[in-house]
């Protein structure tokens, strides 16, 4: 059987030359029977990128003729982006007729072309498509039949084949599935799996955008079955090698509604500081590789949370129970334990299994009284905790203070929360607060992703890092550009210009402009550091009960300390498992990146819809709002009552002709002099909720 790395090594040290079958065939020196295998581990590498076939009809290493693999990033218009596999190169431009019918999120090749720093390009083969369901709106004739697309990550119509749309009515709305997906020349075929009734409540929305993005809502039954075997023999069980740690006071520090519990945090006052113990829910104890939870692990990447309810990624057995580190209960962990100075420098850390028991349930906001609001109850409830609880804020404000002096950014973005009624209506939509409990356990995550990522990169273990590449250097100029249009500041990067921006009327526009101009974070086996984070090398490590990529670093982790083998001071995998993971890993980095960026897109669907039923009972109620962004378009605002926005087109503002003056971000009126800035409050009236699109129709009074 020729292998993979036997064609790579011959390309890399006998002829990078693009060449024909025979002559590999000829340099590896194969007989007839190990030609037929190359013919097979060629056809399997074009299909996985790591060939291509040159116009001349030659294999060459994807590398060797610059091309790009990656992610294509599909945009309304019909252009996108392909995000390359490698850490540092610039998203690659694909106009709409370079596209060769590849689809949001689907994993092809380009290649570079024209000049712009080859910032321009043309997708050359589509390597992996993402499934995909569309939901959308029928558009039935009497010869075709098409779907309207709702997702704008579509760029065409899905052509329904006449036969599949007989009993389907014309404007209705239905979901389907691509059977044939595009090309140049033609349009994604479909076929109709069911129609989509007009909700009746909130919560049917969310039914519906689970089928729209394919997430699955029930495990398979043999998964099922496994989680309930596992629960019902479970059983703590001394092992070697394990440090028994629950005599250590310990806690977790969770939101209110919070039922799966990942991270537990253990303080002490040590003579020249602090020694902090993270302790993470030990995952790999129970969902071992190629286990029949870790494979429905593995494909759904991630948890997913809407208002109602969770998607989780483990069976509840496992993530509510067996695993999550529930009060009072005795559970296995993976704990991290890290040595600071009182300047809140990291003098050492290590890192092992254990068993932990947490003392408490604690939420962010009782931790929040007892630290600020000095709240007597609460302290006296706890008091054998809030001397931890006191040391955790010291320590806490010195790691975030070492952070922003060596760059990283801080964003002051809430988030919108919605609170349902009895009936799973929304009541409410309020700003998420955060606050120094918020802090204290982001602060100690970051510290224990930042020592696990430090350690493995130390010892040369092949692992999963958490990258966040810096941001192309011509959008970093737009913005500190358009920052210093609205306020005065001489910053030359971004850091600067958000502290400049603290606290002023463009806070948040700035905010949300430097955030917009980012790359958007995802996990890779190359570490390029996090630039967010200004982090030389971070990965995630403190979720495996939600995440999948820190599952698999836990257990890369775990099997580097169990090997006795030493080199250059640290602990390494014999040469054949390196070799396996290297061949793994990437695979898990790009489909958890995937998975990732679904998720995401699902859970704020999901969040528009609960906005455009919150809204729907009150048009032709009058508000006051704020205006937090103009651009020619007209204005963004959002409701001073609730956390809600929504945007006024200037077509609606039929009172005059409005004219947009870039430089200081306002529209005026030409006749009346009427200006519109960021920070001003005016008084809107909703017009329209349009529930199909999730939008809010706003008129100014």
């Amino acid at each position: 059987m020729v292998e993979k790395e036997d064609i790579l090594s011959y390309f890399k040290l006998k002829n990078p030359k693009p060449q024909a079958f025979r002559d590999i065939s000829i340099g590896l020196g194969l007989n007839r029977q190990e030609a037929r295998s190359l013919k097979r581990t060629l056809r399997d590498m074009l299909h996985t990128g790591d060939l291509v076939l040159t116009r001349k009809g030659l294999y060459a290493p994807s590398g060797e003729v610059n091309l790009v693999r990656g992610y294509f990033e599909a945009k309304r218009d019909g252009f996108g982006f392909v995000v390359s596999d490698l850490p540092g190169q610039r998203d690659l431009f694909i106009p709409p007729h370079a596209t060769m019918g590849a689809m949001d999120n689907d994993k092809v090749i380009a290649r570079p072309e024209g000049s712009e720093g080859g910032r321009k390009g043309r997708i050359i083969r589509v390597l992996e498509r993402t499934p995909r369901r569309v939901a959308g709106t029928l558009d039935k004739s009497k010869t075709a039949c098409f779907i309207k697309p709702r997702s704008r990550s579509v760029k065409s119509d899905i052509y329904i084949p006449a036969g599949e749309c007989a009993g389907y009515k014309n404007g209705q709305e239905v979901i389907a599935e691509i059977v044939e997906y595009p090309s140049d020349k033609r349009p994604p075929i479909g076929r109709i799996l069911k129609s989509v009734e007009a909700p009746e409540r909130p919560l049917d929305e969310i039914d519906s955008i689970i089928e729209e993005f394919s997430l699955p809502a029930r495990f398979p039954k043999q998964v099922a079955d496994e989680a309930r075997r596992m629960r019902a023999g479970h059983a703590i069980e001394e092992e070697p090698g394990r440090k028994d740690l629950t005599r250590l006071p310990t806690v977790t520090i969770d939101g209110e509604r919070a039922r799966d519990f990942d991270d537990a945090v253990s303080i002490r006052l040590a003579a020249a500081g602090y020694r902090l113990w993270v302790h993470i829910a030990d995952v790999s104890r129970y969902v071992p590789w190629e286990s029949v939870i870790d494979i429905e692990a593995r494909k759904r990447g991630t948890s997913v949370y809407f208002t109602d309810r969770v998607l989780p990624m483990l069976p509840k057995e496992l993530s509510e129970d067996l695993c999550s580190l529930v009060p009072g209960e005795i559970r296995y962990a993976f704990t991290v334990q890290m040595d600071f100075d009182r300047s809140g420098k990291k003098t050492a850390a290590s890192f092992y299994p254990s068993i932990i028991r947490s003392d408490e349930r604690m939420t962010y906001t009782d931790v929040s009284r007892i630290l600020v609001e000095g709240d007597d109850a609460l302290r006296t409830r706890y008091s054998a905790l809030v001397r931890d609880f006191e040391l955790m804020e010291e320590l806490a404000g010195q790691l975030r203070a070492k952070r922003f002096e060596r760059g990283s950014l801080d964003f002051d973005l809430p988030e919108p929360e919605v609170l349902l009624d009895l009936q799973g209506r929304p009541e409410a939509i309020i700003r998420s607060e955060r606050n120094i409990a918020h802090v204290l356990i982001e602060e100690f995550m970051i510290a224990a992703n930042e020592a696990v990522a430090e350690y493995l990169e130390g010892i040369e273990a092949p692992s999963i890092y958490r990258i966040h590449e810096e941001p192309d250097l011509i959008k970093m100029e737009e913005v500190l550009r358009f920052a210093k249009n609205l306020i005065r500041t001489k910053s030359p990067d971004f850091r600067g210009v958000l502290e400049a921006a603290r606290g002023t009327p463009e806070e948040e526009i700035i905010n949300f402009s430097v955030l917009r101009s980012l790359k958007q974070a995802r996990y890779s086996t190359v570490n390029a550091g996090h630039f967010g984070l200004a982090s030389d090398c971070y990965t995630h490590f403190t979720s495996p009960i939600r995440r999948y990529p820190d599952l698999v670093v836990h257990r890369v982790l775990k099997e580097a300390l169990a090997h006795k083998q030493r080199k250059k001071g640290g602990l390494v995998f014999p040469p054949e498992r390196i070799e396996h993971l290297k061949e793994l890993l990437p695979e898990l980095a790009f489909s958890s990146s995937r998975m990732e960026r679904n998720s995401d897109e699902a859970e704020r669907a999901a969040l528009r819809a609960m906005k455009a039923w919150f809204i729907k009972d009150k048009v032709g109620e009058e508000f006051q709002v704020k205006v937090i962004e103009v651009t020619s378009y007209g204005l963004r605002v959002r409701f001073e009552d609730f956390y809600v926005e929504s945007f006024i087109h200037v077509s609606l503002m039929s009172d005059d002709f409005y004219i947009f003056n870039e430089k200081n971000l306002s529209l005026s009126g030409r006749h009346t002099g009427k200006t519109f800035r960021i920070g001003d409050f005016i008084r809107a009236r909703i017009d329209r909720v349009d529930l199909q699109d999730k939008e809010i129709i706003l008129g100014l009074i």
